[in-house]
C-alpha cells in the first residue's frame, strides 16, 4: 500500500478496509498483504481490529496479512533463519587467528574463539567472512571455502540459526582489534587453541576442531564458492558452494 499524500483518519481507513475485504471476497481473493509505512502507524490498530495479523516489520514499515477464507492460511511465513559465520584463518606458523569478546555468553571467561558474525541482508557468505575478520581483527583475508555448517533451532528470538565455518587465507598479519566489541585478539598455536577446556567440553566445538585439524593435514576438502548466474534473472549473480575436488575443478 503506497504512502498517502495526506494523513488518513483511522476510522475512515477501517471503513475502507471493510469495504475492500468484502469486494476481495466476492472476487475470490484469498491472501491480503497490507504494507503500512512507518508514517501510517496510526492505522495499525484499525487494521488489527479488522482481523489483520502481524507478519514482519522492517525499520520503515510494518507488513500485515489477512486470510479471507478463514482458518489456517497458506501465506509464506516470515524469515525463519538467521545466518552466521565463523572464520578459520591460519598463518604459516600453524597459528590460528582468535579473539576474546567483550560481550556475549563468553565475556570474561578467558575463552579464545574464532572470529564470528552475522551475514547481512544481501551479503554473500564468503563476503561476510572476509568482512567480519577485517572488522574484528584488522586482518585482510581471502575466502577459501566453507568447511562445514550447522543448523540449530529456537535460537535468536526463537528463530532457527545457520552457522557456516569458513576457511580464509590471511593477506596481512598485523592485528588491529575492534575496540568496541573485541577484548583481545592474537595468533595462537592451533594445538593450544584446541586444548582449551571450553573446546574439549562441548561436542560441537570438538567436531569443528577435528574437522579443521583434518583440513590442516590436507585430509579434508570443503565447499568453494563458484559464481553462477541465477535462474530467475540473467544479470543476477549468486554463488554455488561445492566440493571442487569431487568434480575435478581447479581454483581460479
Amino acid at each position: 500500500m503506497p504512502p498517502a499524500l495526506h494523513p488518513i483518519d483511522a476510522a475512515v481507513f477501517g471503513s475502507l478496509l471493510r469495504s475492500s475485504i468484502s469486494r476481495w471476497r466476492q472476487q475470490g481473493k484469498k491472501g491480503i498483504w497490507l504494507k503500512l509505512p512507518i508514517e501510517m502507524v496510526n492505522l495499525v490498530e484499525a487494521a488489527v481490529k479488522e482481523g489483520f495479523l502481524y507478519h514482519h516489520a522492517e525499520p520503515n514499515y510494518l507488513m500485515l496479512i489477512y486470510w479471507i477464507p478463514g482458518g489456517a492460511h497458506t501465506l509464506p511465513a516470515n524469515a525463519s533463519h538467521r545466518v552466521g559465520i565463523g572464520a578459520f584463518i591460519m598463518n604459516e606458523k600453524r597459528e590460528l587467528l582468535v579473539v576474546q569478546e567483550k560481550y556475549g555468553s563468553l565475556r570474561g571467561k578467558g575463552v579464545w574463539k574464532l572470529p564470528t558474525g552475522t551475514v547481512e541482508e544481501g551479503e554473500d557468505i564468503c563476503a561476510a567472512a572476509e568482512r567480519e575478520v577485517k572488522e574484528e581483527t584488522g586482518i585482510d583475508a581471502e575466502f577459501v571455502e566453507v568447511l562445514t555448517f550447522r543448523q540449530t533451532h529456537k535460537s535468536f528470538f526463537e528463530k532457527s540459526d545457520l552457522f557456516f565455518v569458513c576457511m580464509l587465507r590471511p593477506l596481512s598479519f598485523a592485528i588491529q582489534k575492534q575496540d568496541s566489541e573485541i577484548e583481545a585478539a592474537q595468533w595462537m598455536p592451533f594445538e593450544e587453541y584446541a586444548a582449551q577446556p571450553y573446546v574439549q567440553k562441548h561436542e560441537l566445538m570438538k567436531f569443528i576442531n577435528n574437522l579443521c585439524s583434518a583440513k590442516i593435514d590436507r585430509e579434508y576438502s570443503g565447499f568453494s564458492a563458484v559464481p553462477a548466474t541465477s535462474t530467475s534473472s540473467s544479470d543476477k549473480r549468486s554463488y554455488l558452494y561445492m566440493n571442487r575436488s569431487s568434480w575435478g575443478l581447479s581454483r581460479e
